[in-house]
């Protein structure tokens, strides 16, 4: 069997032990989008927070400074203070953070190889939602359980 087949077990024990909160809190963080979109840019070089506010199409600067926290406390992301005048902070990606490149290259490989696939789905999706709203049907006997 795979890999995956034999972590199995692995993962169902995280999800279902005494570190369930932590796995599910670890999950959504680095499942989110603000924040693999900041670490793909700090896995380029470090960056000022400034570079990062110009560089990401969209974050806001609460959004980029909520995100670089919280990669900061999970250790995926560090930041040094350059002395001069003015001191100049910087935020690099950790060796921590670094492990997280080939699980994120890989998803988003992923989603390159099946996006017509999707996009498809949700078209098709979309169209049904439509039809069903033009006949006065309610989705919510169509809601998953």
């Amino acid at each position: 069997m795979g890999f995956v087949h034999e972590r199995r077990e692995d993962v169902r024990a995280v999800f279902r032990g005494p570190d369930r909160e932590l796995a599910l809190d670890v999950l959504n963080r680095v499942a989110d989008k603000w924040a693999v979109i900041t670490v793909s840019h700090l896995a380029r070089a470090p960056q000022r927070f400034t570079d990062l506010l110009e560089n990401i199409p969209g974050i806001s600067r609460k959004m980029l400074s909520v995100t670089l926290q919280k990669l900061e406390r999970d250790g995926l992301v560090g930041r040094q203070i350059r002395v001069g005048a003015p001191s100049q902070v910087e935020y690099m990606v950790t060796e921590l953070g670094r492990t997280l490149f080939d699980p994120l290259i890989a998803v988003a490989l992923w989603v390159f190889d099946h996006k017509d696939e999707i996009a498809a789905n949700r078209d098709a999706f979309d169209l049904a939602a439509r039809v069903a709203a033009k006949r006065g049907q309610s989705s919510e006997s169509d809601e998953p359980e």
